[in-house]
């Protein structure tokens, strides 16, 4: 019964993961700023870093198979394969706290959005660090908060009443 419930459960947070990337998101060549990383963070912290990093994947690939919006391309799955894997190894089992949501966060946002991403999209677009970087700060700086105080407010209770 236990699995089925993750199952499903899963399944819906992959659902609402891809309606919040591909349709509720402001979206450009090299920026994407969306709350596709709350359904994530949820799955992460309810059933650990492995199925939160299924969720991640299998939200991106199923996403770009349902409503392509370029190229596939699997750098952008390892990444949120690698952000699902984040969230579980620091919140699953553990008290979210706001400094434990805060060094997350920025875990997360330097090695995923500023490094594996930008990473990415150079490989992509052949563009040049420095014309990538200041979108990506840009980014990060308007996410970063946004990211910790969601993360506090909305994953944390919820974390709660579902143990």
């Amino acid at each position: 019964m236990k699995k089925t419930r993750t199952l499903v459960i899963t399944s819906l947070l992959i659902a609402i993961t891809v309606i919040l990337a591909r349709f509720l998101s402001i979206k450009t060549d090299i920026v994407r700023i969306s709350l596709e990383f709350l359904p994530i963070v949820l799955s992460s912290v309810l059933f650990g870093p492995i199925i939160g990093g299924i969720t991640g994947a299998l939200a991106d690939v199923i996403g770009i198979a349902l409503f392509p919006s370029g190229t596939f391309f699997p750098g952008f799955t390892i990444s949120a394969f690698l952000t699902g894997i984040i969230y579980g190894l620091f919140l699953y089992k553990k008290e979210i706290t706001i400094v434990r949501t805060i060094i997350t966060v920025l875990i997360k946002v330097f090695i995923i959005d500023l490094v594996l991403v930008t990473t990415w999209l150079m490989i992509l677009y052949k563009l040049p660090l420095e014309a990538l970087m200041v979108a990506r700060l840009i980014k990060c700086g308007i996410i970063v908060p946004v990211e910790i105080l969601l993360i506090y407010f909305v994953v944390r209770p919820i974390k709660k009443v579902y143990n």
